[in-house]
């Protein structure tokens, strides 16, 4: 180990589409591929970039989709091809990430292996680094470590952790008690009180052998398959092996697979961590994380270096303006608004209703216009 990088094996996930991010996240383009870092880089960069100080290229694996691996691979060029891990269909986070341990304890059967998603914001990136070995040392005792986020309100979009006490003399390892739901405004607003409660950022540190035993107590079936399709990674047989298992497994969240479970026995603890987080889950949220006018208002990832503006805006307040196409958006005496200009779509919507935009799309749904999701 005389890399200091070598601290554990980062896993990546890039999956899902982000439909509330409609019509800049597509299917075929989805969140993690944009630049919504306020830089040129992507979420998907930015996610392994602050993995740099942990782990070296060749210990960070990204588990996404057949449709994005070759965009994935592009991305991400100082990473092997092979350390891609493309899923056939998708099913949730705990088969994606019981592939990528089952992957790597093949290769280290006691590394430590932590994972993230790939479509979250991070300002301090020093600080997390620090919470991230913290909680390796907790890893190595054999806990399930889950990174919790010390609220700053109350907010209803988010799970929470309930924790219970120090673990360890030397440093914050607070057992995790239990796994809260998204709660009402009250009850988030009781939980943010208390003090005992942290955000649930679903980002997790463990030990491979000890969260592959865990899976195979509480999920035996999906830690068979995925054992099966282990054993034939990087063979003749890993493509049919794969094909073949990876639609018979069940399709579940690792919260609900796993960790409730493992929380419940007492497996389970916690880091606090105070390191600038935020779950880009919406145009609002992207608004309240990049930089502003001094009217408030948002243009995401446009170029200013531009011959040409992109958005021209007149008398306007707290606005968040994506512009997607070659068209120039203008807007004039308006506030409070999402504005996202894309090729084939425009949406216009209330802030305070951005995440209702899922609506629409299941709408496209439901009249089978899969061209525009």
């Amino acid at each position: 180990m005389s890399d200091e990088r070598s601290v554990l094996y980062g896993v990546v996930l890039a999956g899902g589409t982000g439909t509330r991010l409609w019509p800049l996240s597509r299917a075929g383009h989805p969140k993690f591929l944009h630049p919504l870092t306020g830089t040129e880089a992507s979420l998907l960069q930015a996610t392994v970039d602050r993995l740099d100080t942990l782990a070296t290229p060749d210990r960070i694996f990204v588990v996404t989709g057949v449709a994005h691996a070759a965009a994935v691979s592009r991305q991400l060029s100082a990473m092997p091809d092979e350390n891609v891990l493309v899923e056939p269909s998708p099913r949730d986070s705990c088969a994606a990430i019981a592939l990528a341990a089952a992957v790597i304890a093949r290769r280290d059967p006691e590394a430590v292996m932590g994972s993230f998603a790939s479509d979250h914001l991070i300002a301090d990136k020093e600080k997390f680094a620090d919470v991230i070995r913290k909680a390796v040392v907790g890893a190595k005792d054999g806990l399930l470590m889950t990174l919790g986020i010390t609220p700053t309100r109350p907010e209803t979009g988010y799970g929470y952790l309930q924790c219970g006490g120090e673990l360890r003399e030397d440093g914050p390892v607070l057992q995790v008690d239990e796994f809260k739901e998204k709660p009402s405004y009250d009850v988030a607003e009781a939980y943010v009180k208390s003090g005992n409660y942290l955000w649930n950022a679903g980002m997790f540190v463990w030990r491979v052998d000890v969260f592959l035993a865990e899976l195979a107590r509480q999920q035996p079936q999906l830690a068979a398959g995925v054992s099966r399709i282990a054993r034939a990674w990087g063979t003749a047989e890993q493509e049919e092996v794969l094909g073949e298992v990876w639609p018979t497994l069940p399709r579940i969240s690792v919260d609900y697979a796993v960790m409730e479970g493992a929380a419940a026995v007492g497996r389970v603890a916690t880091v606090p961590g105070d390191f600038g987080w935020n779950d880009v889950g919406d145009f609002h949220t992207l608004g309240e994380v990049l930089t502003a006018d001094p009217a408030g208002n948002v243009v995401v990832g446009s170029d200013r270096e531009a011959d040409r503006p992109t958005v021209l805006l007149h008398d306007t307040q707290n606005l968040v303006v994506v512009p997607g196409s070659e068209r120039l958006v203008a807007a004039l005496g308006v506030r409070d608004l999402v504005i996202v200009d894309t090729k084939d779509a425009v949406l216009i919507c209330p802030r305070d209703r951005a995440q209702e935009v899922k609506h629409l799309v299941d709408q496209l749904k439901e009249l089978g216009q899969h061209g525009y999701i």
